[in-house]
């Protein structure tokens, strides 16, 4: 699949009991194993880029993930596999310009 028809998704992946940060680097290891493997069965997906929501004490209580990948269903097969919460999954829609 070509880049050119890869599109923009947020992901927000709330977890069900804050982890550690070390247990969201164990994750983050599968993610990319996942996306690996699924590239290479001619799935179109990429990671981007991922923001970190935490407590005031530093757990881990979810992600907003962006990809790019060629259809939503991509993003849930990789969510599935990963062994990673879907919470939210919409098209990501042009920026807002501003300060």
């Amino acid at each position: 699949m070509s880049e050119d028809n890869l599109e923009d998704f947020l992901v927000l992946r709330d977890l069900d009991e804050p982890i550690t940060r070390e247990q969201l680097n164990d994750a983050a290891d599968q993610s990319g194993n996942v996306l690996r493997a699924l590239r290479d069965e001619g799935v179109g997906i990429e990671w981007v880029d991922s923001e970190v929501l935490s407590t005031e004490n530093g757990e881990v209580i979810g992600t907003f993930c962006h990809y790019r990948a060629e259809d939503e269903t991509a993003i849930r097969e990789h969510a599935e596999r990963a062994g990673l919460p879907a919470t939210r999954v919409e098209r990501r829609g042009d920026p807002l310009a501003g300060e």
